[in-house]
């Protein structure tokens, strides 16, 4: 018997307050970004290499796909608020770093 059919709560099902998300919802939308963002990383990776054959590009774009593969792998056990400011403290790194590297 599951913990819902004997009467009692599942704790993976309680909504947090602040998000309104329950914690496997918000496990399952860090993975899904998570893994949109490898994909498009990616492409993105692909094309600065059409116009530039750069090192750099790769390490910066390979470090942000590594990224993405720890933030998936954060989520999947359940630290979602680490593998959110991962992502974004990453994604905003890689910006910069793809700006500011010629």
């Amino acid at each position: 018997m599951s913990a819902s059919e004997q009467g009692t709560p599942d704790p993976s099902d309680t909504r947090d307050e602040s998000t309104g998300l329950t914690p496997r919802q918000a496990r399952l939308l860090r993975i899904v970004v998570g893994s949109v963002l490898l994909v498009v990383l990616g492409v993105v990776l692909v094309v600065r290499l059409a116009a530039h054959t750069s090192v750099l590009v790769v390490g910066v774009y390979g470090l942000a796909m590594i990224l993405c593969g720890v933030v998936i792998e954060l989520s999947r056990n359940g630290r979602t608020r680490l593998a959110s400011w991962l992502l974004g403290g990453g994604l905003i790194a890689t910006l910069a770093f793809d700006w500011i590297l010629p």
